[in-house]
């Protein structure tokens, strides 16, 4: 058994984060176990997770729930090809997304991760109007500061300045970007707001298969709320264009925002839906691409007389149960309630992070709270001092931000956004 310091060093050497450098000069904590709302890590220390494992584990840590439904799977088949045959977990949980999204969308393609699901919503758009005979439709339209995955289809829908496009030149596909949403959430709604995605579409319309993005929470791209109203109207549009919506909910979904989606705020329902984070309860990668009926037919009638797209482990039958089982939790409680409550305790205590001089805007909707700040945080530095506070968060770029486990208590809550207010007023 290597030694604390033997871990790190092999660590910082060999093993490579998710965007870091090599050799890994940022600071890691080596983590011994989790609980609740609790990360322990190997140094004795115990950490508040405020950003519910990168906004997957909804219930916490170690849920008997959860674990119980994995160790009922596992006994059965950890996982079996999906090619040719299915399982009970499969059919209940595509099942139950039916039956909690949207009424229209009534297909399931189950995928990886959030942007295997965005990389299956943009072939199928593609591949849906190949089947109309419209194959030239095979670009997208989206907004700024958007983010959609790190694989090379979503990464191109990604927010071309903070998706760093430029460093992979004319390899990623030319999309077109419509000026980001300015009218905030609880904003008078202006026409103006959607007059570059209306113009863009107008001008090509007849290249666009779809437009896809994240409706009322910018999330990776800025953590910004945006109008509901700009959703509907979109969704119009792309209707009057003969475009399909596809709305990212991978970040949003599973009652995050106040809602058990974010579409449900502007009332309309998206031709492709993507799902993941949160939809496992964090236990596993797992994520799902829901589309309508009137879609999925016209791929039996195609050239390829499929939908051409099969992950290896596609319907994991164990992610699949423990997301059944997670699915089944949040509708045992009034989650509505418990989100209001966080988005309640989180105005009022990260409002007064306004009156310091490094922050430019405190946010909150729903159990995401954030404090955008005038410069870009220095990670290297700010990352140990939540640390040094008993905190678990991952600021970016100007923003640091909270979206926590929804089972967190009050008092664990405050330890975080006072732990915002006091690193935030040092800078």
């Amino acid at each position: 058994m290597p030694s604390l310091e033997q871990l790190l060093n092999f660590d910082r050497l060999h093993v490579w984060h998710p965007y870091a450098a090599m050799p890994n000069l940022l600071p890691v904590f080596p983590v011994e176990s989790a609980q609740g709302v609790y990360i322990q890590l190997m140094d004795g220390r115990s950490l508040i997770d405020g950003i519910s494992s990168w906004w997957t584990c909804i219930h916490g840590y170690n849920h008997p729930h959860l674990n119980q439904a994995a160790h009922a799977q596992i006994d059965r088949m950890s996982h079996i090809m999906f090619g040719g045959l299915t399982h009970q977990p499969a059919v209940d949980l595509a099942m139950k997304l039916v039956a909690m999204t949207p009424a229209e969308l009534q297909q399931v393609f189950f995928c990886d991760s959030g942007s295997v699901a965005v990389e299956v919503a943009m072939k199928m758009a593609v591949q849906y109007w190949y089947n109309r005979g419209l194959p030239q439709k095979q670009r997208f339209l989206t907004i700024r500061n958007g983010y959609h995955g790190d694989t090379f289809a979503a990464m191109s829908a990604c927010d071309p300045v903070n998706g760093m496009h430029h460093l992979f030149g004319n390899i990623l596909t030319q999309q077109y970007f419509a000026d980001a949403p300015q009218i905030a959430f609880d904003d008078d709604w202006q026409q103006r707001d959607l007059d570059s995605f209306a113009a863009l579409l107008a001008a090509h319309h007849d290249r666009i298969a779809a437009a896809i993005f994240e409706p009322v929470v910018q999330n990776a791209g800025g953590m910004r709320f945006y109008h509901p109203e700009y959703v509907r109207q979109a969704k119009a549009l792309c209707e009057e264009y003969n475009v399909l919506l596809i709305l990212d909910e991978i970040a949003t979904g599973f009652g995050r925002t106040g809602k058990m989606f974010a579409c449900e705020y502007a009332a309309v329902c998206p031709d492709i839906m993507c799902v993941g984070k949160a939809l496992s309860g964090g236990f596993m990668s797992l994520a799902a691409t829901l589309t309508t009926r009137e879609i999925s037919e016209t791929f039996a009638a195609g050239e390829a007389g499929v939908f051409m797209h099969g992950p290896t482990f596609m319907a994991n039958p164990l992610a699949c149960a423990v997301s059944l089982a997670n699915l089944a939790l949040l509708e045992s409680y009034d989650w509505q309630s418990t989100i209001r409550s966080i988005e309640t305790q989180l105005k009022a205590e990260l409002e007064p992070c306004r009156s310091l001089a490094a922050v430019k805007d405190v946010r909150v909707l729903g159990a995401i709270g954030v404090v955008e700040l005038h410069d870009p945080v220095n990670m290297q530095a700010i990352q140990p001092r939540f640390v040094e506070e008993g905190v678990w968060l991952r600021p970016f770029g100007r923003l640091i931000y909270t979206m926590p486990p929804y089972i967190i208590q009050r008092s664990e809550l405050t330890a975080i956004t006072s732990a915002i207010y006091k690193i935030v007023d040092r800078i």
